[in-house]
């Protein structure tokens, strides 16, 4: 069942992004996050087992399991037969959009100037991930580019924090944000983890 861009960014007001370095951890995480409330789960392609983990998470019931640092079409590919239902990546090229748009994934790649979010719009894309949001000037940065480009909207991700967020979400433009903040590092604690979500969840409204 495919799943659009506007209907994951919509699913709660926070995608945690996931750095999980042990497939053991994976179906608990994923358990306690959509307990929480926290039903999109943005997986980070940057350790070995990302696709195992993509694989027992999509088998969570409620989980929709996306895949985060997808740079090139061949990542995309390996996400797709994963089970990866939406991809995030870092930045956009032509490349990697073409692939995303011919296999009708939900897709929120990433930029931080207009440019960037010009070229996506050329692509009929008009849904963004900014980042990295808090270097690439926070949310003032994020106002200037919005008010121009009034179609686009935007899932900030990158140094947003608990406290942060609801500044961000109190933006039209913005319509959820990424945070590793909901899985803390190291050993997994799914109490801690539920909570997380559960106050993450809470976050607009």
């Amino acid at each position: 069942m495919s799943i659009t861009v506007d209907q994951v960014m919509e699913l709660a007001p926070v995608i945690p992004v996931l750095v999980i370095e042990r497939v053991e951890d994976a179906a608990p995480i994923a358990e306690a996050l959509v307990k929480g409330g926290l039903p999109a789960l943005e997986v980070t392609m940057r350790t070995p087992v990302a696709l195992e983990v993509m694989r027992e998470m999509a088998q969570v019931k409620g989980a929709v399991v996306g895949a985060g640092t997808v740079l090139n079409p061949a990542d995309l590919e390996k996400a797709l037969k994963a089970g990866a239902q939406f991809i995030v990546s870092p930045g956009l090229t032509e490349p990697l959009g073409k692939a995303a748009i011919d296999a009708g994934v939900a897709f929120l790649p990433g930029t931080a100037t207009a440019g960037d979010i010009m070229r996506g719009m050329d692509m009929g894309l008009s849904r963004f991930k900014f980042f990295p949001a808090e270097t690439s000037g926070g949310l003032p940065a994020l106002k200037a580019l919005a008010a121009p480009l009034y179609t686009a909207r935007f899932c900030p991700t990158g140094g947003i924090t608990a406290e942060s967020a609801p500044k961000w979400l109190a933006e039209p433009a913005v319509k959820c944000v990424g945070g590793s903040w909901v899985v803390p590092k190291g050993p997994v604690d799914v109490a801690k983890i539920e909570e997380l979500a559960r106050a993450a969840a809470g976050l607009r409204g």
